[in-house]
C-alpha cells in the first residue's frame, strides 16, 4: 500500500510512524510546507513542499493531519483522485463541509476514517459497551482541561487562529456518547470565555456545551487550553443511566498537558445499585500505539472493504454537536440541529 502523509505536526509525524512500523507499506512522501525537525525514522522519506507534488505519486491511501480548515478540502481531492482517506478530526469546520466530505467517499466507492483514536482504545471501547447494557437515557459528563505552558500553549495558540478548543477537543468525547446512545441530537446550548489577550478577540480559550439528545439522554462538556486553566478536575469521564453508571478512572496522576496522559487510564469502574465492578486493564496503550492501531484499522477497511456508514455518520453527528455549541456559544443563544 502506497502512503502519502500530509501535515507533519504532531499527529502527522504520529501517524508516519505507525505506517513506517507496518509491513506491506511504502511511505511515498511526506508532505508540508515547511522544514520540521523528525525522528530518525522518517528522515529517509521524500519531503514534498504542496500536496500537488504528493499526489502525483498516485497514493492508494492519503493522510491528513494538517490545520482544521483544510481538512475537506484535501480530502475531497483526494478521493476524487481515486486515493482511500484518513482525516485527523474535525473533519471539517463546517457541517455542510463535513456532509460533502461524506458524500465524496459514498461517491467514489473511497474509504474514508476519521482520527477518532479513543475509538482504538481497550478502556474507552469497555466503557461504550458497558454503557449500552446499562441502557439509556444517559446523562454524559466529561471534560478535558489543560494547563499548556511554552511550546504547548504555542500549539495551542496555533489551533486557535482556526478551532476552539470546545471543537478541537470535544469531537473526541462527544463522539462516544454517539456511539451509546444511537438517538439524534436535538438541541445545543454553549458557554465561554476568552481567558487570555495572546489569542484574537473573536476566539475563546475556555468553552462547554450541552446537548439534548431525542431519547431525552442529555450530556455536558468542557475544554480549555492555557497557562491559567486549572489541574483540580480535569479528568471527568462518566456515563450515567437509570440503571448505574460507567467511569473511566484515572491512571496515576498526570500533569493535564501530557498527552499520553489524556488516553492512559486506571481503569473502568461500573456501579451498580448492587454493588460496583472495577475493570482493570493490563498494559493500556500510549499515544503512538493507539495511532498504530488507527492506521492498522485503516488498512483493514481497504483491505477488506469495511463498511464505514456508520463511522462517517457519526463524524458528521459529532462534529454538527461542537459546532452547534460553537455557534451558541458566539450568539448566546440555544441553537437547534
Amino acid at each position: 500500500m502506497r502512503v502519502l502523509i500530509v501535515g507533519l505536526g504532531n499527529m502527522g509525524q504520529s501517524h508516519a510512524l505507525a505506517h513506517h512500523a507496518a509491513d506491506g507499506v511504502e511511505i511515498v512522501g511526506l508532505v508540508n510546507r515547511s522544514a520540521r525537525d523528525l525522528p530518525e525514522a522518517l528522515q529517509g522519506y521524500p519531503l514534498i513542499k504542496t500536496f500537488e507534488e504528493g499526489m502525483a505519486l498516485g497514493p492508494d491511501l492519503v493522510v491528513i493531519a494538517t490545520y482544521s480548515d483544510s481538512h475537506a478540502d484535501l480530502a475531497c481531492r483526494a478521493m476524487e483522485a481515486g486515493a482511500h482517506v484518513f482525516v485527523e478530526k474535525p473533519l471539517a469546520t463546517t457541517v455542510e463541509d463535513a456532509e460533502r466530505v461524506v458524500a465524496t467517499a459514498r461517491r467514489t466507492g473511497r474509504k474514508l476514517a476519521v482520527g477518532y483514536i479513543l475509538r482504538h482504545h481497550p478502556s474507552w471501547m469497555r466503557l461504550i459497551e458497558e454503557a449500552r447494557v446499562l441502557g439509556g437515557p444517559y446523562v454524559f459528563r466529561m471534560n478535558l482541561n489543560q494547563q499548556s505552558t511554552g511550546a504547548e500553549w504555542e500549539t495551542h495558540k496555533a489551533l486557535m487562529q482556526t478551532t476552539s478548543p470546545i471543537v478541537d477537543c470535544g469531537v473526541h468525547y462527544v463522539d462516544v456518547w454517539c456511539q451509546i446512545t444511537d438517538a439524534k441530537p436535538v438541541a445545543v446550548h454553549g458557554m465561554g470565555l476568552r481567558l487570555s489577550d495572546e489569542i484574537a478577540e473573536d476566539m475563546y480559550n475556555y468553552g462547554q456545551l450541552q446537548v439534548l439528545f431525542e431519547d431525552g439522554s442529555v450530556g455536558w462538556y468542557e475544554a480549555g487550553w492555557g497557562p491559567m486553566m486549572s489541574e483540580t478536575a480535569f479528568f471527568v469521564k462518566d456515563v450515567i443511566s437509570p440503571k448505574g453508571s460507567v467511569s473511566i478512572t484515572e491512571a496515576d496522576k498526570a500533569e493535564s498537558a501530557d498527552i499520553d496522559g489524556h488516553t492512559k487510564v486506571g481503569g473502568v469502574l461500573v456501579h451498580r445499585p448492587t454493588g460496583d465492578e472495577l475493570i482493570a486493564f493490563e498494559g493500556e496503550p500510549g499515544h503512538q500505539e493507539l495511532c498504530d492501531a488507527e492506521q492498522a484499522f485503516m488498512r483493514r477497511a481497504i483491505a477488506e472493504d469495511l463498511d464505514l456508514t456508520r463511522h462517517m455518520d457519526d463524524a458528521v453527528r459529532s462534529l454538527a454537536i461542537v459546532l452547534a455549541a460553537d455557534e451558541s456559544i458566539r450568539s448566546g443563544q440555544r441553537v437547534a440541529i
